[in-house]
C-alpha cells in the first residue's frame, strides 16, 4: 500500500511539472477557473482575511481582492509562480496535512483540494485551528459524474493532468467536516460546461436548474465551526421600534418588552405619524426613567429606512427588531435571544405561518401570498425562510455592520428592510434559522402595508434577487 510519504513526493513532483508546463501553454481548464474566481467572488466580499490552502499560482486568491490573502501550496514551483503574479500577497510552502499557522482568518477557501489530498479528514481538523465562529469554509470540488468526462480531457490535453482522485459526494464532504468540527451550511452545484462556448447561459442559468444542476461538473459547500458548547458573556440588547401611527401601543411596549442579556434599550424610530405617537413615546421615556430609551425622528420612508436608523443608532452588541403594532408579541423576544446567544444561528428569523394566527392577523390573499415569497427566496438563498415578511429579525451589531458595508452589491431596493437583511445575511453566508411565534391582532391601528401594490414590488424584488444572489 502506498505511503503517505509516496503519496506526498509524488504530488510534489507531479505539481511543479503542471506549473512549468502550463506556465508557457495554459490549457483550456483556464475558463473553467475562471468561471469558479467568479463564483468564489459573490461568496467572498473583498477585504476580508482570506486563507487558500492548495492556491496554485494564486490566481483566485487574487481575484477576491482581500485584505489580508495568505495561500499555501506543498509545490514550490507554485509557490514561486504565485509570487511573481501576485506579490501582495502572502504565499508559502507548506502540505495542507501538516498546516501550523497562527492566525485567524475570515474565510478559508479548499477550492479543487479535498480530491487531492491524503487525509481530508486530518486537513479540515487542521484547519479548525485558524477558525473562530464567524470564519466560513467554501470548498468547491469535482463531481463523480464527471470522472470519465475529466480522465478523456487530460488525455487529449484539454486539462490540467491529474493524478489518481478522492472522488468524494457531497454528502462524504458534509460528513467529513461533521467530523472535523464544522457545521455545513449549505451545499450546491456549478459549471455545466467549462469551455467558452455558451457558457453563460449553460453556467449561469441552466447549471441553476434542475435536471440540468445534477450534470454539473463541480460540487460547492459552504461550512461554519460547530458553536461551542458554553454561552459568550451577556451582551447589551437594542430592540429598534419602528412607529408609524401606533400612539396606542406605546404604553404596552415599556410596560412588555422584556430586560435581556446585559440590559435592553429601547430605540424607537418614529416615522413621522399623523396621531400622537412622537409625543407618547416622549412622555413614555419621561415616565419609565429606569429603561435605557432613544427616540429619532426618521428621515425618509418606510420601515427599512427606520430599521436603518436605529440600527445604526443602537448602542447593544445584539440587534432586535420589533414592530410598534405589537402582533408579535415581546414576550417572544427572550426566545430570538437565546437561539441567537447559543448560535443555533446567526440570523434568528421570526415566522408566523406555523401556529395558527388570530382571526384578523391576516388576510388570506396575504397569507397565500407569503407562503409563495418564502418558497422563491428559500430557493434563491439556499436556505430554509419560511416567513420572509415577519417584522421580528434578530442579529449580532457586527453581523449587521459587515452587510451595511456591502449594501452597495444589491443598492437601495427595499422599502421593507426585511430583504436588505435576509439579502445581506445569505451573501455573507450567516445561518438563518426560522423561529415560529404566534402572530396577533392589532388592538390600534391599521396595518401599513398595501397588500396588491407592495405585492408587485414583491415580485420585481424577486426578480432582482433571482439576478444578484442565484444566476451570478
Amino acid at each position: 500500500m502506498q505511503s503517505w510519504e509516496t503519496f506526498t513526493r509524488q504530488r510534489v513532483e507531479h505539481w511543479n511539472g503542471v506549473a512549468r508546463r502550463f506556465e508557457q501553454h495554459p490549457s483550456w481548464g483556464r475558463f473553467y477557473h475562471k468561471r469558479i474566481a467568479e463564483i468564489y467572488r459573490f461568496l467572498v466580499p473583498p477585504g476580508l482575511k482570506v486563507l487558500e490552502i492548495g492556491c496554485g499560482q494564486g490566481d483566485l486568491l487574487a481575484a477576491l481582492q482581500p485584505g489580508h490573502g495568505v495561500g499555501i501550496d506543498f509545490s514550490p514551483e507554485m509557490i514561486r509562480q504565485a509570487s511573481q503574479r501576485h506579490p501582495g500577497l502572502t504565499f508559502g510552502v507548506a502540505d495542507a496535512n501538516s498546516l501550523a499557522l497562527d492566525e485567524i482568518f475570515d474565510v478559508v477557501i479548499l477550492s479543487d483540494l479535498v480530491n487531492d489530498v491524503w487525509d481530508v479528514q486530518n486537513v479540515l481538523e487542521r484547519v479548525r485551528q485558524v477558525c473562530q465562529p464567524h470564519t466560513r469554509i467554501i470548498a468547491n470540488f469535482y463531481s463523480r459524474v464527471w470522472e470519465p468526462v475529466l480522465w478523456a480531457a487530460i488525455q487529449l490535453g484539454l486539462t490540467r493532468p491529474n493524478l489518481q482522485q478522492n472522488w468524494l459526494t457531497a454528502e462524504d464532504v458534509g460528513n467529513l467536516l461533521y467530523l472535523a468540527g464544522f457545521e455545513p451550511l449549505r451545499s450546491w452545484h456549478e459549471v455545466l460546461w467549462p469551455l467558452p462556448v455558451l457558457d453563460i447561459p449553460l453556467n449561469r442559468f441552466l447549471a441553476k436548474l434542475w435536471p440540468f444542476s445534477l450534470l454539473d461538473l463541480t460540487n460547492f459547500m459552504i461550512a461554519r465551526p460547530k458553536p461551542a458548547s458554553e454561552s459568550p458573556s451577556a451582551p447589551l440588547v437594542s430592540v429598534i421600534v419602528p412607529a408609524r401611527n401606533e400612539e396606542g401601543n406605546v404604553a404596552a411596549i415599556f410596560e412588555r418588552v422584556p430586560e435581556l442579556g446585559a440590559g435592553t434599550e429601547l430605540v424607537f424610530v418614529e416615522g413621522n405619524s399623523t396621531d400622537q405617537t412622537f409625543a407618547a413615546i416622549q412622555s413614555a421615556i419621561q415616565q419609565h426613567p429606569e429603561r435605557r430609551c432613544k427616540l429619532f425622528k426618521q428621515p425618509g420612508k418606510g420601515k427599512g429606512d427606520a430599521v436603518r436608523v436605529g440600527f445604526n443608532e443602537a448602542s447593544g452588541e445584539v440587534l432586535m427588531i420589533l414592530d410598534a403594532d405589537l402582533t408579535v408579541a415581546p414576550e417572544d423576544l427572550p426566545r430570538f435571544y437565546e437561539a441567537l446567544l447559543s448560535n443555533k444561528g446567526e440570523m434568528i428569523n421570526g415566522v408566523r405561518l406555523v401556529y395558527p394566527m388570530e382571526k384578523e392577523a391576516m388576510r388570506f390573499a396575504n397569507l397565500l401570498g407569503n407562503k409563495f415569497f418564502s418558497l422563491a427566496f428559500s430557493w434563491l438563498m439556499g436556505q430554509m425562510v419560511k416567513d420572509t415578511l415577519c417584522g421580528t429579525k434578530v442579529l449580532w451589531k457586527k453581523d449587521y455592520e459587515l452587510i451595511a458595508a456591502n449594501r452597495a452589491y444589491f443598492g437601495d431596493f427595499d422599502p421593507f428592510g426585511d430583504y436588505d437583511l435576509l439579502f445581506g445575511a445569505a451573501r455573507l453566508n450567516r445561518k438563518i434559522v426560522d423561529l415560529p411565534i404566534r402572530y396577533r391582532e392589532r388592538v390600534y391601528g391599521t396595518t401599513n402595508i398595501q397588500r396588491w401594490r407592495h405585492g408587485v414590488l414583491l415580485l420585481r424584488m424577486t426578480a432582482f434577487a433571482a439576478a444578484r444572489l442565484k444566476f451570478v
